[in-house]
């Protein structure tokens, strides 16, 4: 294999019964920050039934062409009959890196074509830079644990494929653009359909979720109780905040599994970032650095915590916040 005749950046785009997974967009906005460095096209490869509105939005948000397979049985995901169809296209047009997000569909995607293709996967990457000497992507994610940060290559394999969390890229603001969209053929067959949708049982949650809020509170093994983390929930609705919560808190049962902020949960930037009985492992801090205001409580004036956060509180969060929450019910009843 001749690592020259693989050129061009490509992103999945996921989308699910006719809508695009915002990670999609996320990543076409660093796709295209490494296709223009490269100075090849960006390409996004969609599967979906009857979803022309949405090839035009992957244009609008920054890709040059888009590889659109249209068939009704690709309305829905099917890891079977997804990884034929992409590997398929990979083999035929050669990109030299593919991009996929960190989500329920691409963490079951991804390594399965990186296998069919004999290729390395980087998974759940945090950053991503191009070498333009080398072509080489720079492909950054936690290692050991959380504990360790490493820069992952491909030298001799491609495509170049890493998986992204979801809310670590920003997409590019959406614009009028001009681009090509390429139908591809589906080319299902029996064998591809080993799996089959019975029903759809759709989420129920409170709130929006994380990757979207402004204001988040968040709280770690130093609350405590389940009851405690109630505490919590009555201070991020007097804030307008959602709550968030650690690996350690949500294994404890504190919390649910979508309330997860870290390494193996969401990766979160909102405005304003409350940190309670946290102590700050990386696991944490690499889904919450890019918050723009962090504020941290805890009663160990040593916690790496305190190290990242922008203003930091050592106290004893259990006397602490029910006085935080007697203040701002004091100020909204004044109002």
């Amino acid at each position: 294999m001749s690592l020259n005749e693989y050129r061009g950046v490509w992103v999945f785009a996921e989308q699910n019964d006719g809508r695009l997974r915002r990670v999609s967009l996320e990543l076409l906005g660093k796709g295209r920050e490494l296709a223009d460095r490269l100075r090849v096209d960006l390409v996004a490869i969609l599967l979906g039934e009857d979803a022309g509105k949405l090839c035009t939005e992957l244009i609008d948000y920054g890709a040059d062409k888009v590889l659109w397979a249209d068939d009704p049985e690709l309305r829905c995901y099917r890891t079977d009959t997804y990884t034929k169809i992409i590997a398929s296209q990979i083999m035929e047009h050669k990109p030299e890196i593919l991009l996929v997000g960190a989500t329920y569909v691409g963490r079951d995607l991804a390594p399965r074509i990186a296998r069919r293709l004999g290729t390395g996967l980087s998974a759940d990457c945090t950053s991503l830079d191009i070498d333009e000497e080398t072509r080489l992507l720079q492909q950054t994610c936690p290692a050991f644990g959380g504990n360790l940060m490493v820069t992952i290559l491909t030298p001799k394999e491609r495509p170049q494929m890493a998986t992204v969390q979801p809310g670590v890229m920003q997409p590019l603001q959406k614009s009028t653009r001009k681009g090509e969209i390429i139908s591809i053929p589906a080319d299902i067959e029996h064998k591809d359909m080993r799996v089959s949708r019975l029903r759809v049982i759709e989420e129920t949650r409170r709130g929006i979720g994380l990757e979207q809020a402004e204001r988040i509170v968040s709280g770690g093994m130093g609350i405590g109780s389940v009851e405690n983390f109630k505490m919590l929930g009555k201070l991020a609705e007097l804030l307008g905040a959602e709550v968030g919560a650690t690996r350690n808190a949500v294994e404890a049962g504190w919390a649910s599994s979508d309330r997860m902020i870290g390494q193996t949960g969401k990766t979160v930037r909102p405005t304003l970032y409350i940190a309670c009985g946290i102590s700050g492992a990386i696991q944490h801090i690499v889904g919450m650095k890019d918050s723009e205001l962090t504020i941290a409580i805890s009663k160990d004036p040593k916690a790496p915590i305190f190290q990242i956060a922008d203003y930091g509180i050592v106290a004893d969060l259990h006397q602490l916040i029910p006085l935080l929450i007697q203040e701002l019910l004091r100020y909204k009843g004044a109002r």
